[in-house]
């Protein structure tokens, strides 16, 4: 059993087989996926699938790079729809500093407000962080007490993740551990069991063997199949704390199963 913690299934390019790929993914042994928003309108689709879908739950945020483009009023539709059983999850918020796509100060400012968002209404934090450690670093260390939240496809330094981790903050790995080229085995490795999850970030990011083709769900088990080879670890034994890791962070109704020999 597996939870794809991080998915767009909102996303263009699933408009044809979203079916399809869901049926696939719980084939795979993908007992849950949480499809996450990038803007307002997108939080509106992740709820209307999260509601005709099981097993599917949604979040609701403006991702940095769309943080441009954000109307007035949409903080407080996001707020609205954070109140929906169906969203388990603030975000996709952050920064992104390598495309710049959005103006710094304003991609600070909308991660400001989810961060309070996500004090006020107890929920967690999903946080894109890409080029911008300092910044991250910083914004979790000022997040009022109480706050969690989750690193997603990790790519940061090792300062980055000591103050993550020293949060009480979750570390969520894609498809870029399956790569021949993947940096980050050792910080891989230093993330504690209770703190580390797995996604794909479909449409993006297929692991191997489906590098420059379409992402989905049920590839995460390439993603959990490579974790557990740099760990050193029982596929069975991270797909278990993973899967539990997942159901506690964001609430899912969901009991991993125990792995013998753990």
């Amino acid at each position: 059993m597996l939870v794809d913690t991080h998915c767009h299934l909102t996303h263009e390019r699933f408009h044809g087989d979203r079916s399809a790929v869901l049926v696939r993914a719980s084939e795979a042994g993908v007992a849950a996926v949480v499809t996450v928003a990038s803007s307002a309108k997108d939080a509106g689709s992740a709820l209307t699938l999260a509601r005709e879908k099981p097993g599917v739950w949604g979040t609701a945020g403006i991702h940095p790079h769309e943080s441009g483009g954000a109307q007035s009023g949409d903080m407080e539709r996001i707020a609205e729809l954070l109140a929906e059983d169906e969203i388990v999850a603030v975000g996709e918020t952050g920064l992104d500093f390598h495309y710049d796509f959005s103006p710094r100060p304003l991609q600070r400012e909308l991660f400001r407000r989810h961060v309070e968002l996500a004090h006020e209404t107890r929920l967690p934090l999903v946080v894109h962080s890409r080029s911008a450690d300092e910044d991250t670093a910083s914004a979790i260390q000022e997040a009022p007490a109480g706050v969690r939240g989750v690193l997603h496809c990790y790519s940061g330094g090792k300062e980055l993740l000591e103050t993550a981790l020293e949060a009480g903050w979750f570390i969520s790995f894609t498809g870029l551990v399956t790569f021949r080229n993947f940096s980050g085995v050792d910080l891989l490795r230093a993330v504690p069991r209770d703190r580390l999850m797995v996604e794909t970030d479909a449409p993006y990011l297929a692991p191997v063997p489906y590098r420059g083709k379409r992402n989905e769900p049920a590839h995460v088990t390439h993603v959990c199949q490579a974790v557990a080879r740099h760990r050193g670890e029982k596929l069975d034994v991270v797909a278990e704390y993973t899967t539990r890791n997942a159901a506690r962070f964001f609430g899912l109704p969901i009991e991993a199963q125990t792995s013998a020999g753990e």
